[in-house]
């Protein structure tokens, strides 16, 4: 039986989601417990990697058992066995094909940055003091619906068959000292949010400008975009998938 693990965590003192050698991860955590209570080596599939220091309200991951599980106890076992920075939020059946990367349809993430200096943002939230043109931000924001190559936000020297990303939303909302850039996509490539974020930063800077921003993006040269923005005010915030691969 295949089942979808929905689950959030903070990602500060983790090198990413992906197991990995000599690096504390997050799928490693999952598995670890997972293989002691279903007493069985069980490997975990994740929705997509997030970054050493980026966090998840909403992440997804499948898993194969053979067992009969009591849905409300595993959910039960697993959050004693994890980390108090990991929880499972729910356990669900699904069809015997469905799969937790390939068939979600779109993502979202958050990026915040706060303006002033706040110690219990500091693993959260980026702190940036400069003041920023959020209107510009905004607009320039807008030109990431009108293209699907993204290849100027990548990181570069990776894998990837294709740079073809849709967007479907991406906008800043401020509230006060506090600033978030939404976005979201059937897509995202390594590094890309940051990439973005970064580059729309310089916008709000009057570094370059809206026109400029387009440029960029057609440009599908990552040296000609901004910077990356640091992992800690990432945050994966949704994932949507089909009705039919549920149970």
């Amino acid at each position: 039986m295949r089942y979808f693990l929905e689950l959030s965590y903070n990602g500060s003192q983790y090198h990413g989601w992906q197991s990995q050698p000599n690096a504390v991860s997050v799928q490693e955590n999952i598995e670890k417990a997972l293989s002691i209570i279903l007493r069985f080596p069980t490997k975990i599939t994740g929705a997509g990697r997030t970054d050493a220091g980026v966090h998840a309200r909403q992440m997804f991951a499948h898993f194969d058992t053979d067992n009969t599980i009591d849905i409300e106890q595993l959910t039960h076992r697993l959050n004693r066995f994890l980390p108090q920075d990991i929880a499972i939020s729910n356990i669900i059946p699904v069809q015997p094909d469905a799969h937790a990367r390939f068939d979600a349809t779109a993502r979202s993430y958050a990026y915040h940055i706060h303006q002033q200096k706040n110690p219990f943002l500091q693993q959260t939230s980026w702190h940036f003091s400069k003041k920023l043109d959020v209107d510009a931000m905004n607009k320039a924001a807008k030109a990431l619906f009108f293209y699907e190559d993204f290849q100027s936000f990548s990181k570069t020297h990776t894998d990837v068959k294709t740079y073809i990303c849709r967007i479907e939303e991406a906008y800043w909302q401020q509230d006060n000292d506090k600033l978030t850039f939404h976005i979201t996509a059937d897509r995202f490539l390594r590094n890309m949010v940051r990439a973005i974020v970064g580059t729309l930063i310089e916008v709000g800077l009057s570094k370059i400008s809206v026109a400029d921003f387009a440029h960029i993006i057609e440009a599908k040269n990552r040296s000609k975009a901004g910077f990356s923005v640091p992992a800690k005010g990432l945050f994966l915030t949704q994932i949507v998938y089909p009705k039919n691969i549920f149970v």
